[in-house]
């Protein structure tokens, strides 16, 4: 894979993203009008999403013409295996919700399901499968310079949570060290998008049922809980390719720019 190639990629994915940068500024708006026909405020929802990432959509295929764009995208890999990995890792987080929180009694479906599932769902296909996938697998940039711009940009839509400095502070490091974690899940699970989608999906979720936080910061108790988390999935995912005999995708060859050598570039 030559540097021409990865410039003219790494461009494709730029602009492409760039204009679903702009669309996502008039979401309110677009999200307004597509209530007047719908009358589903959920709907609407999800619709506005996918409307705003036609560019994504677009841009993939693009890139990727020969395959289907949500299979290049992550999402023609097994759901259930998406799931059941994901409800193991965020045990810690569930079971630390029910011991320590109290229950949100003043749940809304539709906002719950907004704020857990689509919000995973949008989040994770818009910036992994798209704006970090697209960049990794079919550029020579390796996992470091792959993530950094999507990172910064996930982490800073979380800020509008911040109440004063050091809380921003605090729910930036939160939400970029979230959006390498979900990248890396990615990779390391053969680009099955449903891994990171319902680990981040089911996180939301503990925090949203119980009385954690209104803001993606949280509490020591919290975090602790959200580490250990972390931190099962993360040995979890290591032991199962040792016991395959499977090498870790992101290694010392493939953090910067990946070596030209059998294996490690995509194909």
């Amino acid at each position: 894979m030559n540097e021409k190639k990865t410039l003219k990629i790494f461009l494709i994915v730029l602009l492409s993203f760039a204009i679903y940068y702009v669309l996502s500024l008039n979401f309110k708006f677009l999200k307004l009008s597509i209530d007047k026909i719908t009358h589903q405020g959920l709907i609407s929802y999800i619709l506005t999403y996918f409307i705003i990432g036609i560019p994504l959509f677009i841009g993939t295929y693009v890139i990727n013409q020969k395959t289907n764009i949500f299979q290049e995208l992550g999402l023609g890999k097994n759901i259930f295996n998406g799931i059941l990995l994901s409800l193991l890792f965020t045990i810690p987080m569930f079971l630390g919700g029910f011991i320590f929180f109290r229950f949100n009694s003043n749940i809304d479906i539709q906002t719950l399901i907004a704020g857990t599932l689509v919000a995973g769902f949008m989040e994770e296909l818009f910036f992994r499968g798209f704006l970090f996938g697209q960049l990794f697998k079919n550029t020579r940039l390796g996992f470091i310079p792959s993530i950094i711009l999507g990172a910064l940009i996930f982490a800073s839509g979380h800020l509008y949570q911040s109440q004063d400095a050091s809380e921003l502070v605090g729910i930036f490091l939160v939400t970029f060290s979230g959006a390498i974690f979900f990248a890396w899940l990615f990779v390391e699970w053969n680009y099955n998008l449903w891994v990171p989608i319902f680990t981040h999906t089911f996180m939301n979720l503990s925090w949203d049922l119980f009385d954690v936080d209104n803001s993606a910061l949280g509490d020591t108790k919290a975090n602790v809980f959200r580490a250990l988390t972390i931190l099962i999935a993360i040995v979890f995912t290591i032991t199962f390719k040792k016991r395959k005999n499977q090498k870790m995708t992101i290694n010392k060859h493939t953090l910067l720019l990946k070596k030209k050598e059998k294996g490690i570039l995509p194909g």
